[in-house]
């Protein structure tokens, strides 16, 4: 294969965007169909870190049920109780417009300003007069915070009481599902709460494709069903602008994008779509009042799936169908590689959801399935081993890590190779290596997350290790 060259005029691409992987079974119509409400579903917007979001959507949905006009009662309380994992997901992230971290802050500011009806855009208005509203109750201890001893991995709980009555309600299976929602002994919603070992019917359709049928359908599928992608582009390329100033977190993408101004290190391709991606991280995780557009429940897979195809779509001069479908396929192969992950683990997605932006950055460059299935497969052998400790400003430096490592295996897989089968997750077959990988993290790494999460609740005498 002859290598493609960067020049002044663009990037010189073998001429194959029309071209489907050279043996694939098609996808029917109508799994194209639910192909693109898997994207719909999994690619949307949220206003800040989605466990955080989660516990302020149920609290904002416990005042709608308690009646709460907009003055709030003095002898108002909230009691939240949360999964271990949104415990460790919520312990140290910034809450977008708060100034503050945590999941206190978090319930308080679902009560007096969240949306109850937004979804993941609970936040999405929040005001400085609502934020010291919400620190106020925070400071007097009217929120109590707590480990529910449930199995589930998301779960989030609310209660308010306030004037003598009670309201709760109850969200788990994902970040957005009141299953159950009281008043006092009113039952105003009593869905079937999903099974802690729950898989999405997404997940389960995502996990009967393969690696060359996402990659025919980025080739084939109409441009006027995958125009909604391109707001994926819109949200996360300001996030990259808000986290440029080194305001928010510790302003990784910041210090890199200097370094690269001042000299210190190059402005090669790989390096821009790792600066860009902290920085976006950086701003998301730091608490920006910007929404991200997220990937399998997280801002940060989103920023992932997103940027640094961006970064590869704008060096390279790529049209805006080439760069609407490679954002398409990135997008795709990340929900892919996470549906056989559970929802909230010890295992740090954005590696997968890297997996997709190597995908979508092959397919700006080159566009053969054999240079995205290799990239693909080279990265099991890369940072899948990265492991979650929580969300936090140090999550724009595993979105780097994750995203140099797509980098490398982009680079890797344009010379025409690929880290062998033979090689610890590393498979033969892409697909099998990624069900592997989703192995690793649903039974193997158990144990990790529950030392993990110790370990951090130690730190704050929360409880001893």
């Amino acid at each position: 294969m002859a290598p493609t060259k960067l020049t002044d005029g663009g990037f010189d691409r073998p001429e194959c965007l029309s071209a489907p992987p050279a043996t694939v079974t098609k996808l029917s119509p109508g799994d194209v169909d639910q192909l693109l409400d898997a994207l719909h579903v999994g690619v949307v917007p949220a206003t800040g870190c989605t466990e955080p979001v989660a516990l302020a959507l149920a609290a904002a949905r416990a005042r709608l049920a308690l009646g709460l006009g907009e003055e709030l009662p003095d002898d108002l309380r909230i009691e939240a109780r949360v999964s271990r994992n949104i415990m460790k997901n919520g312990m140290a992230v910034m809450v977008p417009g708060t100034g503050l971290p945590g999941l206190e802050i978090a319930a308080a500011i679902g009560v007096v300003e969240g949306d109850p009806n937004a979804g993941l855009g609970v936040l999405a208005q929040v005001t400085e007069d609502g934020a010291q509203r919400a620190r106020r109750l925070v400071d007097c201890g009217a929120v109590r915070l707590s480990v529910a001893e449930v199995d589930d991995d998301v779960y989030a709980e609310a209660v308010l009481f306030a004037g003598g009555h009670r309201a709760r309600v109850c969200i788990a299976g994902d970040h957005t599902n009141a299953y159950l929602e009281t008043r006092d002994d009113e039952v105003l919603v009593n869905r079937e709460r999903p099974a802690a070992d729950h898989v999405s019917p997404t997940a389960k359709f995502l996990r009967t494709l393969t690696l060359a049928q996402l990659v025919d359908f980025a080739h084939t599928v109409d441009l006027g069903r995958i125009e909604f992608i391109a707001d994926a582009e819109r949200l996360n390329s300001a996030l990259v602008v808000a986290g440029r100033d080194s305001s928010y977190g510790v302003g990784v993408g910041a210090a890199m994008l200097g370094a690269i101004e001042s000299g210190l290190s190059s402005d090669d391709l790989c390096s821009m779509m790792t600066a860009q991606a902290a920085a976006a991280s950086d701003a998301r995780m730091g608490g920006a009042p910007l929404p991200a557009m997220t990937n399998s429940g997280s801002g940060n897979q989103g920023i992932v799936a997103t940027v640094p195809v961006i970064v590869a779509a704008d060096r390279t001069h790529a049209s805006r169908e080439l760069r609407l479908r490679a954002l398409t396929l990135s997008h795709a192969v990340a929900l892919y590689a996470h549906a056989g992950l559970p929802v909230l683990s010890a295992f740090c997605a954005a590696a997968t959801a890297a997996m997709g932006a190597a995908a979508g950055v092959c397919f700006i460059l080159d566009g053969s399935y054999e240079s995205i299935e290799r990239a693909v497969s080279s990265m099991a052998g890369d940072t899948v081993g990265m492991v979650c400790d929580g969300a936090g400003c140090s999550c724009a430096l595993k979105v780097a890590a994750s995203v140099n490592a797509a980098g490398r295996a982009v680079v890797l897989s344009l010379a025409g190779r690929r880290v062998p089968g033979t090689n610890g997750l590393v498979h033969d077959d892409v697909d099998a290596g990624l069900r592997g990988i989703g192995r690793l993290a649903t039974h193997g790494m158990k144990e990790t997350d529950s030392e993990i999460l110790s370990i951090m609740m130690a730190k704050s005498d929360r409880q001893p290790y």
